[in-house]
């Protein structure tokens, strides 16, 4: 690229030398892909300020090279830190990690999108706010703004992340900047406060798109409730789920259950704990029945367990925990979890020593410990243990201390199905996918979340070992075949890696023509992360 030369120059001059990266041995982190699909980018640059990203996307606009956004790069499964394709520069605005502002009375932060969960949940710990964040399971060192523009969920009442956000701050391809809602009116009081402003609503323009990129929003922080109970229900039966399902959802509706619940089955739970054991069967997967059964049992899993958190003063939780048995206590085993249980469990874990039952107890302590945790905005990097699965050597030494499942070379895939909230259609979407994975040879691993009160959003992993070509090539198609049969039968993805965004547009889909539109109108010259979200 005869202009890259010039550009690059300008760039050091604007940010020096340091904070342009151009060698194969910076750019390698940022070619890391859980997909087995690395892009190399032209270079990466590093902005510290709105000022800077300001400049620098009129530089490239001047230069007409195209720049690829990224928060922290940890969007694994998605994509990871890989450019939507060739000949782009990276943006990397991890350097950006200022929280601007937290608010006691009001419950809210704005954050830039450098910063991440356990810097947020730290601050808030630090300065003693009576305020949780919601986090997801992507562990610590994740960003905040990346995840939710991506239209992620987490755990808490605040699960649905998107819905509890208010004033970005975002650079057009033009260099121009835009404030949402309100927060573009001089001295606007209510610009964290209510997302609508005054107009046409824009902020999901920016999300799921490449129309802008965002430098820092407002997030809507949970005021800290008296009592956290955590359920874990676990459903003997594989078939047994959907009535659970079904009987779950009148609850998540009428605000019993406030949080998000998830449903994980057997392969799922068991992934948190440990990986394939490939010197068992050096042929790979899937487990066979009668093995899998068997770690099962030795877990003490069903074929289903079904998590959620409850809030509250402590009249509200233990009514909530009634009305759950009431609900679905013949249908699964309830155990609730909280910080008296698990003192207990400490007593009895230390009284028992290491030997088997004591080893299993404290085991399940720690689980606890974490699942309570996260429902109170602290996150933890142990959920990541299931992109593991397939890795040659296992958990690395350090494990979940800097996890990062890209650079540590799994494989791992994730199709994303929306589904009604109804127990039928969750096993007609595994009745799809199941002889697909068996067909490709691979383990099916499911989480089925209530992300809101009438939708369930899947994710399905095919977790693949990278060093093995064949592996690799099988998931590839493991995972078209999946996503092809999923969206024929009207089960959408809500989100997608670079492999399957040209899929997402039949080319007679008027949505995406007017998506195209829009495009051009903003960013004419495709300047900002050209085919992402851009079937056309």
């Amino acid at each position: 690229m005869a202009n890259l030369d010039p550009a690059l120059r300008a760039w050091r001059l604007l940010l020096g030398p340091a904070r342009v990266l151009t060698s194969s041995t910076d750019l390698a982190p940022y070619m890391a892909s859980t997909a087995a699909s690395p892009v190399a980018p032209l270079a990466v640059l590093r902005p510290l300020s709105h000022g800077e990203v300001v400049a620098i996307v009129r530089s490239a606009g001047e230069f007409d090279i195209p720049l690829y956004p990224l928060s922290t790069g940890r969007n694994w499964g998605y994509g990871d830190a890989n450019p939507s394709g060739a000949g782009q520069v990276i943006l990397d605005l991890g350097g950006m990690n200022r929280i601007l502002e937290t608010d006691r009375e009001l419950a809210y932060a704005v954050i830039e999108p450098g910063v991440t969960q356990a810097q947020l949940a730290g601050h808030l710990a630090e300065q003693q706010l009576p305020l949780w964040m919601d986090c997801t399971g992507a562990g610590p060192d994740t960003s905040l703004v990346g995840n939710i523009l991506e239209r992620g969920f987490g755990h808490t009442p605040y699960g649905n992340r998107m819905l509890h956000v208010a004033g970005m701050r975002i650079v057009l391809a033009s260099g121009d900047t835009l404030e949402t809602g309100f927060a573009h009116f001089a001295h606007a009081s209510a610009a964290y406060l209510y997302p609508y402003g005054v107009g046409p609503w824009l902020d999901g323009l920016f999300t799921q798109s490449n129309f802008g990129i965002v430098t820092s929003l407002g997030l809507w922080l949970m005021p800290q409730t008296e009592v956290v109970s955590h359920m874990v229900a676990s459903v003997a039966g594989f078939g047994a789920i959907a009535a659970v399902v079904d009987a779950l959802r009148p609850l998540r509706m009428d605000g019993t259950l406030s949080s998000v619940v998830h449903i994980g089955n057997d392969l799922r739970v068991l992934s948190g704990g440990m990986v394939f054991p490939a010197a068992q069967l050096p042929q790979g997967p899937p487990l066979p029945p009668q093995l899998r059964a068997e770690f099962c049992r030795q877990a003490g899993i069903g074929a289903w367990t079904v998590s959620a958190a409850l809030y509250g003063r402590p009249a509200q939780v233990a009514d909530a925990r009634r009305t759950l048995r009431a609900a679905i206590g013949r249908l699964a085993t309830l155990r609730f979890i909280d910080e008296k249980m698990l003192a207990l469990g400490r007593l009895a874990g230390r009284w028992l020593g290491q030997g088997k039952l004591g080893t299993r107890i404290s085991a399940q302590v720690n689980l606890g410990q974490s699942l309570l945790n996260m429902n109170r905005g602290i996150p933890d990097g142990r959920f990541l243990a299931g992109a593991y699965w397939r890795r040659r050597g296992g958990l690395p030494p350090e494990f979940p201390r800097g996890a990062n499942p890209a650079r540590d070379g799994c494989g791992m895939m994730w199709l994303a199905p929306v589904l009604p909230l109804r127990g039928r259609d969750l096993l007609h979407v595994h009745s799809l996918v199941e002889p697909l994975f068996a067909t490709h040879g691979f383990d099916l691993f499911e989480t089925f979340s209530m992300v809101n009160e009438r939708a369930l959003g899947g994710v399905l992993t095919i977790c693949f070992d990278q060093e093995d070509a064949v592996e690799t090539a099988r998931a590839r198609l493991c995972y078209q075949a999946a996503f092809e049969r999923l969206k024929g039968a009207g089960y959408i993805p809500y989100r997608v890696g670079p492999q399957s965004m040209k899929a997402l547009d039949s080319g007679h889909d008027t949505y995406w023509g007017t998506v195209a539109r829009i495009k051009d109108a903003l960013d004419p010259q495709h300047i900002i992360a050209p085919g992402r979200y851009q079937p056309r």
